[in-house]
């Protein structure tokens, strides 16, 4: 891969040295996935991660269901899992979970597939569920999904690694099944989302958000999001005028579902027939602004795949 940043750079000489040991007595054999995990210090969450969901054991084996035995994972790094802030294996008690095995188990698939057959505009299924994880140029970079993938084909004795800078997140669900399973507690276990939850149900939304024949790119304002733009309570959204509040909603949704390493236009037009304005791409995400505020919306969690779309948590409510 190409324009390794310095960083990604000493990752790659830490792995190297991992998979060349100076024990005479093993340097000819591979470790397997989770020994990676367990010896490289870039990837200590990613191993309290495995411990925690019961995934350590099956990538410390062959793969029995594959003929080949072996796996492929795209490895969030501790910088990963950090943007989430999840830093060490205390801080992962505040996942679901269920939800983190599966989260592990999407970075997984059967087989080797190393980067000579990883070509954008491609796709991959994975060990979790029917989604399809897409394979997406950027520059001189490439993405898994809204992943960088900053390593590749690092061999392991049951299939081979590549190292990505976000956390890969999907939910199995569609858009408001998933905002639902946020607002109680089946992501993270303090519910966020709650607003936005009762926004979509007194709108009138939820069927079209639902469906899925429609396919959107939501941007979902967090619940302080939500505060800071005149509701004080979920309840006081759940009064409101829904004309007013499917005004708004329609704001926060473009189509069709785009992970951040697709967007490529400054500007789209919103299901509402507003305007959102995109700053430039950086570090794998960027602000967006609608008519109705003065300053940007950051994203606080990008790129959550759902069955029909992509969800970006926001820190504002984009006002039409």
């Amino acid at each position: 891969m190409k324009n390794l940043n310095i960083k990604s750079a000493l990752l790659a000489c830490t792995l190297l040295a991992t998979l060349v040991s100076c024990d005479s007595d093993y340097a000819d054999e591979k470790p397997t996935i989770a020994n990676i995990a367990v010896t490289n210090p870039a990837f200590s969450t990613l191993e309290a991660a495995a411990i925690q969901g019961g995934v350590a054991v099956v990538l410390s084996n062959k793969n029995g269901g594959d003929a080949s035995g072996n796996f492929t994972v795209f490895a969030p790094t501790n910088d990963a899992f950090a943007r989430l802030g999840l830093v060490d294996a205390g801080s992962l008690g505040a996942l679901n979970n269920t939800f983190l095995t599966n989260t592990l188990l999407y970075h997984v698939s059967n087989g080797n597939l190393p980067s000579s057959q990883i070509m954008a505009g491609g796709t991959s299924g994975s060990a979790y569920n029917s989604l399809t994880r897409r394979f997406i140029s950027r520059g001189n970079d490439l993405y898994i999904n809204g992943s960088k993938i900053v390593i590749t084909n690092v061999a392991a004795s049951n299939g081979t690694v590549h190292a990505i800078d976000k956390v890969m997140l999907a939910t199995n669900a569609n858009i408001v099944a998933s905002a639902q399973a946020v607002a109680g507690g089946g992501v993270f276990k303090k519910p966020e989302l709650t607003f936005l939850v009762a926004a979509v149900v007194r709108s009138g939304l939820a069927p079209t958000l639902a469906n899925p024949a429609n396919n959107f790119t939501i941007y979902a304002p967090t619940d302080a999001a939500f505060i800071a733009a005149g509701f004080p309570t979920a309840a006081a959204v759940s009064a409101a005028d829904p004309a007013f509040l499917a005004s708004v909603l329609l704001n926060h949704a473009v189509g069709t579902g785009k992970f951040t390493s697709e967007q490529t236009a400054l500007t789209a037009m919103t299901a509402g027939g507003g305007t959102l304005t995109y700053s430039a791409f950086n570090n794998g995400t960027f602000t967006v602004k609608s008519n109705g505020i003065a300053t940007p919306a950051n994203m606080v969690i990008p790129d959550i795949q759902c069955t029909n779309g992509v969800v970006h948590i926001i820190d504002k409510v984009l006002l039409p």
